[in-house]
């Protein structure tokens, strides 16, 4: 599953005071358009993990000699999501500091909101992901539990100057993939040795795809997908291009564009040379489709120099482009809107794309007369998908598109109820 992407939920950004002006407004849409976007590409990739029959048998759409090239580019597509929402959770943090809020008052909402979003990822968008309670399985360390434990780290970072939280934060993402040769031996199930202490920090730190039981021998069983190193890096990162954003509209869509498209050009001269950025090289395939597939299959898990370089540096060109120049061109107003009431409700988003996701899968396999009984069972009693579970890939195209149009209007309502009460806890909502 992606974020997982969130592929996860940002800081809010904080209302619009009084004596802002408007293109200070106009900054915080930019901001929202974006992630609103990827939030709906999220939902795809979610809806494919419960709709898709290659996707319940386990395929991973990135193995080459078994995939296509639609499949392949459904999946990449998605890769954007994570980094992008980590990214901006910085970048918010950033915009909250600038809105005359002290480091001691977002250092506190930093660790208080980062300590809630593990202890929601672990609660409710672990029952939300997996549709039953069995606490024998904890869940799954995703995007909301980096997140968290990133926005953590960041209220002790901010009081460095903004230069140095970006170096931590750039050297982390450059130089991380010097771990990948280092490989620890997991936790093969019950019966087996369990994994030493310093073994299971290092799997929460750079080593994806571990599980093991939390205490001792006995369940409940952690399975990690999202390590913290980079991620908490990405945030860093976000956190400082906020200065971006006290600068003048032209100077900072420059700069936008210029960082954007240094990173991407950084991505393709790495990826060219093929050496170091990513634990898995590019190869000559069978035709030229594959051999560009190949080119751009890079590592998610955790996320390498060159991912990164890929999702990040096309994102911030995107960031200048959302922006309405001082004519008054842009995107549509409605398609903008549209997008913008998505990414003002990101948690909330978060938490029903798991249910749409599996509400659409289990109308889809009622309509055609398919056993659903399966989605809710527990991986501990050894359920599995059956063979005849799943659709084609247009069937989910459909199921995605009906989810987006289903929660539109229930974000449009709850993006209102933000925007009409300040009460301080839709913060952390």
């Amino acid at each position: 599953m992606s974020a997982a992407p969130l592929e996860s939920q940002p800081i809010p950004v904080a209302a619009s005071a009084p004596n802002e002006s408007k293109s200070q407004r106009k900054r915080i849409d930019s901001i929202d358009v974006l992630r609103g976007i990827v939030m709906v590409v999220m939902l795809l990739d979610h809806t494919r993990d419960f709709v898709h029959y290659a996707a319940l048998q386990g395929f991973d759409p990135t193995d080459l000699p078994h995939s296509s090239f639609k499949l392949f580019f459904t999946r990449w597509i998605t890769h954007y999501c994570a980094p992008i929402f980590v990214f901006l959770a910085g970048t918010s943090a950033y915009l909250i500091l600038a809105r005359r809020k002290s480091k001691p008052e977002l250092s506190r909402f930093l660790l208080t909101r980062g300590l809630w979003l593990v202890v929601l990822e672990f609660t409710v968008i672990r029952c939300a992901a997996f549709m039953n309670f069995d606490y024998r399985f904890l869940g799954v360390a995703q995007v909301i539990w980096v997140i968290g434990v990133s926005m953590i780290v960041l209220a002790a970072l901010i009081y460095l100057p903004t230069p140095a939280v970006a170096a931590f934060g750039i050297l982390m993402i450059a130089l991380h993939n010097l771990l990948d040769k280092i490989s620890l031996s997991g936790w093969d199930g019950p019966g087996t040795p369990i994994p030493s202490y310093t073994t299971k920090l290092y799997m929460f730190l750079h080593q994806p795809f571990s599980g093991f039981p939390v205490f001792g021998g006995r369940s409940p069983v952690v399975f990690i997908i999202y390590p913290l190193i980079p991620w908490i890096g990405v945030m860093a990162v976000g956190y400082a291009l906020g200065v971006i954003y006290q600068m003048e509209q032209q100077r900072r869509r420059t700069l936008l564009i210029r960082l954007g498209l240094i990173a991407t050009v950084l991505f393709f001269v790495l990826r060219g040379i093929n050496v170091y950025g990513d634990p898995s090289r590019w190869s000559t395939q069978k035709n030229f489709v594959f051999t560009v597939m190949s080119f751009f299959n890079v590592t998610k898990y955790p996320p390498s120099l060159l991912y990164l370089l890929m999702t990040l540096g096309p994102a911030l060109v995107l960031l200048a482009m959302f922006e309405r120049d001082t004519s008054g061109r842009g995107i549509g107003e409605r398609v903008r809107s549209f997008f913008i009431t998505f990414g003002r409700v990101p948690l909330f988003f978060y938490i029903l794309q798991w249910l749409m996701a599996h509400a659409t899968s289990i109308a889809a396999h009622l309509i055609a007369g398919k056993s659903v009984r399966w989605m809710f069972a527990s991986g501990f009693d050894g359920a599995r998908p059956p063979p005849e579970a799943g659709f084609r890939l247009d069937v989910v195209y459909l199921c995605w598109i009906v989810g987006v149009l289903l929660l539109y209007p229930l974000c449009r309502w709850y993006a209102g109820v933000k925007r009409r009460k300040q009460s301080w806890w839709l913060s952390y909502l």
